[in-house]
């Protein structure tokens, strides 16, 4: 029988400290070292999901984790995932699967309903695998939301694990953030950190003098590791690159990046090779500059068209597709470029005009879709997924199916599909770069993430604390 051993948790001072690359830095660590191991986050907050074999939803950023970690991505790894749609709302899903009555509840009423969801999804792993890594969400000092807690010191007090807190600090003022952090914690919670973590570290180490040894005599905690900022091409948990602009003499594509875009790491194909420009456009600009346009996916298909109608990159759209040029729609951005969303039962922003460029209309339904998919096109093997409410009908016969029938169509110059994860095939990303007339360096990307994941740990094993 194998030792299961203490879980090991990463919590952070602040939001985007790095607490989820260093858990998957963990996890592909301890995986090559021949430990059965797999991550946990009671609840993420994200628009950047996956879906499991069994067609189950989980955060984008457990997914990977599991990867990392060459084991079966799992519900259990992430039981609790909140999606927003809205200003104030999110919808929650619970165990893979959409929980309207929990989505309706106030915040703060939620925890005696999710917690022990939590508790079964924890201890299920830890009785399964050798060694489970959690990470928290956020800060575990946010005191306004200390009562409704089941992803931070929650967990480590149920699970009695080893806490290791990080600081980003590339932003400065590490040094405070963890002794504020630190001393912000309950006694009982203060005993559970092990070991403090400077996280995106550049330049000289020498400068840091003796702060570190100062931050252990004023807690008592050592600091146990110095990362440097690591570059990488791994998906990122709940953001996407922007700052791209446009490049003369590239070939450049116009993602467009409105409110409640999702599932935007599978552009990441697009972003970290050379073939092209990537470039979010996120306010009015005249798009004929461009070579391509696409469209991704979107929580909520109804607000992102009122945006695009609000800033007038509607028109800038229908301009774009009436000039032959290649434009692509996903999930939600098929739904955009239809003649009609339908929302009959108010799962989003009510009933809505389409741009009207591909002859089609979506009706919201109450069920959603979500499936791992395994097809074959144009004589290869597309590994592809669903995350969807809509269901689109053909309006005339001038539309062709695209990929798949019945979730994918194609009108002249328009493509659209509800198919997630397109890019991450070389045989689609060859097709999209033939369209533009330019070289066909498909690779697979899921061998390079691979590699990055390696080079990840390689990087953890010299800097970190295991």
């Amino acid at each position: 029988m194998t030792l299961k051993k203490k879980p090991i948790m990463v919590l952070g001072c602040t939001s985007d400290a790095g607490k989820s690359l260093i858990v998957t830095a963990i996890c592909r660590l301890l995986a090559n070292r021949g430990v059965d191991v797999a991550p946990f986050k009671a609840q993420n907050m994200s628009n950047n999901a996956a879906i499991t074999e069994d067609g189950s939803e989980i955060g984008r950023a457990q997914y990977l984790q599991a990867i990392a970690a060459k084991t079966t991505p799992s519900v259990l790894m992430n039981p609790v995932l909140l999606k927003p749609s809205a200003e104030t709302f999110s919808q929650v899903i619970i165990n893979g699967k959409v929980d309207t009555a929990i989505s309706n509840m106030p915040w703060m009423a939620r925890k005696k309903l999710i917690w022990p969801k939590v508790l079964t999804a924890l201890n299920e792993l830890q009785t399964e695998y050798e060694q489970v890594v959690i990470e928290g969400a956020g800060s575990p000092a946010e005191i306004n939301l200390r009562e409704g807690d089941i992803v931070n010191m929650s967990v480590a007090l149920a699970c009695q694990a080893d806490v290791y807190l990080v600081s980003d600090i590339d932003r400065g003022g590490s040094f405070a953030h963890l002794l504020g952090t630190w001393a912000c914690l309950a006694k009982e919670e203060q005993k559970l950190i092990k070991g403090f973590v400077l996280n995106k570290f550049r330049g000289d180490p020498s400068l840091l003098g003796n702060a570190m040894d100062w931050l252990e005599e004023k807690t008592g905690i050592p600091t146990v590791a110095n990362l440097p900022y690591h570059r990488h091409h791994l998906p990122e948990e709940d953001s996407f690159r922007l700052g791209t602009t446009w490049q003369y003499g590239a070939i450049n594509v116009a993602l467009i990046y409105y409110p409640y875009a999702s599932n935007m790491d599978e552009f990441d194909a697009l972003t970290y090779q050379d073939d092209i420009n990537l470039v979010p456009v996120q306010k009015y600009q005249d798009l004929s500059v461009f070579d391509a346009i696409i469209l991704p996916g979107s929580k909520n298909s109804g607000k992102s068209l009122a945006f695009l109608q609000e800033i007038g990159l509607d028109s800038e759209i229908i301009k774009f597709t009436q000039s032959g040029k290649l434009t692509l729609g996903i999930c939600g951005g098929l739904q955009i470029l239809g003649h009609q969303i339908n929302d009959p039962l108010v799962l989003e922003d009510g009933n809505k005009k389409g741009l009207g460029v591909i002859d089609l209309t979506t009706t919201l339904a109450h069920n959603k879709a979500t499936k791992q998919r395994k097809l074959t096109w144009l004589g290869q093997t597309i590994d592809a997924y669903e995350i969807h409410h809509g269901e689109s009908v053909l309006l005339n016969d001038s539309v062709t199916s695209f990929i798949d029938a019945d979730i994918g169509w194609q009108q002249a110059n328009v493509y659209t599909s509800y198919l997630h994860g397109l890019f991450d095939n070389a045989v689609f990303y060859n097709w999209f770069m033939e369209q533009l007339g330019i070289a066909q360096n498909g690779i697979n990307w899921k061998t390079h993430i691979d590699k990055e994941l390696d080079q990840l740990a390689d990087m953890f094993e010299q800097h970190g604390w295991l």
